[in-house]
């Protein structure tokens, strides 16, 4: 990606993180980016195409990220902790992709579904890793569907503990938590 492009994408995302994507212009876009607009619809052919870019960036960074980590792994535990650390730390650094998101499952228009179907794949993506673990005894049995949509939940909670502390987040000491509280319990005793 060109430095244009990203200077127009990562403007694009902190504005629809603060203002939601209706509020944001494409005026207030190419304003705030310093470039005239037929600078930006030679990178992008709408708002709407910038926000289906930055969907699909954030998740793809994030299923690609989950994918190499676990790949090395063997055990569903190690994969289960890989992931909410991975996870945590993308929402972290990445909280204006992550307020977008979440922000956009909401509802039936084109946007909302776009969201809903790329948290409903990294999702299933979990659950295929819980499943393994299941099959393998290395996990609990359960629905593997309702322990997959926990873990994103659980960790996309620790956004709003992130929000409520203000300050900067130990993510480590973050991680030790989730893992005692949770994915400890997920074990196979």
């Amino acid at each position: 990606m060109n430095k244009t492009k990203r200077k127009i994408f990562e403007t694009s995302m902190k504005l629809f993180a603060e203002k939601g994507y209706d509020a944001t212009s494409i005026e207030e876009i190419t304003a705030t980016v310093g470039v005239a607009k037929g600078t930006l619809y030679y990178h992008f052919s709408s708002k709407e195409e910038i926000f289906e870019f930055l969907i699909e960036e954030g998740v793809k960074l994030l299923k690609n990220s989950i994918s190499i980590k676990t790949s090395k792994l063997n055990n569903t535990i190690d994969k289960i902790r890989a992931i909410v650390l991975i996870q945590i730390k993308i929402l972290f650094k990445y909280e204006n992709f992550i307020t977008i998101i979440l922000s956009q499952i909401w509802g039936n228009d084109a946007r909302n579904q776009l969201c809903k179907r790329y948290v409903f794949e990294y999702i299933q993506m979990i659950e295929e890793i819980v499943k393994e673990g299941i099959e393998k005894q290395e996990i609990i049995n359960g629905d593997s569907n309702v322990i997959a949509s926990g873990i994103f939940g659980f960790i996309c909670s620790s956004f709003i503990y992130k929000m409520r502390h203000g300050g900067e987040i130990d993510i480590q000491q973050l991680f030790s938590e989730v893992d005692n509280m949770f994915i400890k319990k997920l074990a196979n005793k």
